[in-house]
């Protein structure tokens, strides 16, 4: 998941695609956290979630713009300022964004300075593939003490947006009501969404895919895709003939209907495989703001069902 070539590095346009991130600006108490609170998220889905329990009182800013990746990046000057500036700054946790910790303990600074400003949103969250060890260390799938990428799945962001209102209550209790009721709103958007998504995905309960990284289990997880193999066997190394092969014998024999990748991921074998055994390549978005249309968390999570779903359709 980790390879340069092929990415958009350009600041300026990973802006463009984020500029739907902060949602329209609900009426606040004209007392309520002025000026507004300065939230720094190290990933754009944080950020989105950021944004609209706490629209009309934060000003929320990304450490990592899309097509980065969070996973390998490397903080500059520029993102130390942003902390240092911050009320609230939300992190995914579980080694994923291990940079922040650096970051914290540069040039001095003292743990204690940013005591009650570090938000780990994946507190409360039901994890998958605990490893039950060091968070920084790394495994064949650069992940730490368990799987990161619980924001794929959409019920997840129930926990994690109450994890975020309840940072902004407590930052800014005078603006409580508020960050409430946009949290019930969006709740109640996202149980819809979330109902719709599972419909559209029902006929393929059960159905085996390949993954090129091992980015899919939550999402896996809730709409009961069956995640088989990966085509990358160990970050940023090229699978083997032997690894080929193997992928090949258990696509025909588990029946796999799809590999799933991201944009951002190398596309050369994940399309020599889907070839060889007649099924489709679905490029997913990673996060949001990844792909244009995923300005929001609501948008993004359409994004990837609605692509899967086209792309299972004809072999229904």
């Amino acid at each position: 998941m980790k390879h340069a070539a092929g990415r958009i590095t350009r600041r300026a346009a990973a802006l463009g695609m984020l500029a739907a991130c902060t949602a329209p600006a609900r009426a606040a108490p004209a007392d309520a956290c002025s000026p507004k609170l300065r939230v720094v998220a190290t990933t754009s889905d944080l950020a989105s979630l950021a944004a609209i329990v706490g629209a009309g009182l934060v000003q929320v800013r990304t450490l990592v713009l899309p097509p980065m990746d969070p996973e390998s990046f490397e903080p500059g000057v520029r993102d130390l300022a942003l902390i240092e500036d911050a009320a609230l700054v939300l992190r995914v946790g579980l080694g994923f964004d291990f940079w922040l910790d650096k970051m914290l303990g540069s040039q001095g600074r003292s743990p204690a300075r940013w005591r009650g400003a570090i938000v780990d949103v994946s507190s409360g969250i039901p994890l998958l593939e605990v490893q039950g060890r060091n968070p920084f260390a790394r495994d064949a799938h650069a992940h730490g003490i368990a799987n990161p990428h619980y924001w794929l799945d959409p019920r997840n962001a129930a926990t994690m947006s109450g994890t975020i209102a309840a940072a902004l209550a407590a930052r800014c209790p005078e603006a409580g009501e508020t960050v409430r009721a946009n949290h019930a709103r969006f709740l109640a958007q996202l149980d819809g969404r979330i109902s719709a998504w599972s419909w559209r995905l029902a006929p393929w309960r059960g159905a085996a895919v390949l993954a090129f990284h091992n980015t899919w289990p939550y999402f896996a997880r809730r709409f009961h895709l069956n995640v088989a193999g990966f085509v990358e066997p160990k970050e940023g190394v090229t699978p083997s003939a032997a690894h080929v092969a193997s992928l090949l014998a258990l696509g025909r024999r588990w029946n796999v209907r799809a590999i799933l990748q991201t944009t951002d991921e190398p596309k050369k074998l994940s399309q020599s495989l889907a070839a060889r055994l007649g099924i489709p390549l679905v490029e997913l978005a990673a996060g949001v703001g990844s792909v244009p249309g995923t300005g929001d968390y609501l948008a993004f999570m359409d994004h990837n069902v609605n692509a899967l779903a086209r792309a299972l359709a004809p072999a229904a």
